[in-house]
């Protein structure tokens, strides 16, 4: 009499449907899961040390918060005209980078707040920025107390230095810059002298 045992079927019968479940799990968080972007500068994302907003004058006069530029990735450097080098050397390292972005530097703003209001009127901004490129935008606080809300905001330092003229100076300042998202979320701090090919890269990462 023919007799069939199930018991070797039934014992594997759990086993497979096991490893399916689990290679089901591996397909949906390889399809739902983006890989976190590799960045070469400091990943500052989601920190709370730093401001992610500020109220600061176009050089027409008109106030601007970060919400204006919504959409855009935008880098955000503080500096003053009469930089001998740190400054210059900056924006144009940005200008070189949004050149390696090609078409995709449409989507994004570079602004320098100057942290010599004093010297840096509307007129000189309006002057120096767009130089580096047209796309440039140059802020400035309103008044000292704007200076000190938005440097303390982003943990930048500077301190005036007497030049060797009387009544002349200069200014020491943190040199870095941050990038935030098209969110306007803060997401990189960006070290002095990295290179435009460093720069071009993180911000192709954010840009995806």
């Amino acid at each position: 009499m023919f007799s069939l045992n199930v018991r070797p079927i039934l014992r594997l019968a759990p086993i497979r449907i096991l490893g399916l479940f689990l290679l089901s799990l591996l397909i949906v968080g390889v399809l739902g899961c983006s890989p976190k972007p590799s960045f070469k500068n400091v990943d500052i994302t989601g920190s709370t040390a730093f401001g992610n907003n500020f109220s600061l004058l176009d050089t027409n006069g008109n106030t601007k918060t970060m919400a204006d530029y919504k959409g855009k990735v935008v880098v955000l450097f503080f500096g003053f005209t009469q930089c001998p080098d740190v400054c210059p050397t900056t924006l144009t390292e940005m200008e070189e980078a949004l050149k390696l972005l090609g078409p995709k530097a449409d989507k994004v703003q570079v602004i320098f707040v100057t942290v010599d209001p004093e010297r840096d009127t509307a007129s000189v901004l309006a002057q120096y920025v767009p130089a580096f490129n047209p796309r440039f935008v140059g802020l400035r606080p309103a008044d000292e107390a704007g200076l000190e809300k938005v440097t303390k905001g982003f943990r930048i330092y500077y301190k005036k230095v007497p030049g060797s003229k009387p009544g002349s100076y200069t200014i020491d300042h943190t040199a870095g810059s941050y990038v935030f998202d098209q969110n306007g979320q803060l997401r990189l701090y960006i070290k002095h002298a990295q290179g435009p090919e460093v720069l071009a890269h993180d911000l192709k990462n954010i840009l995806q």
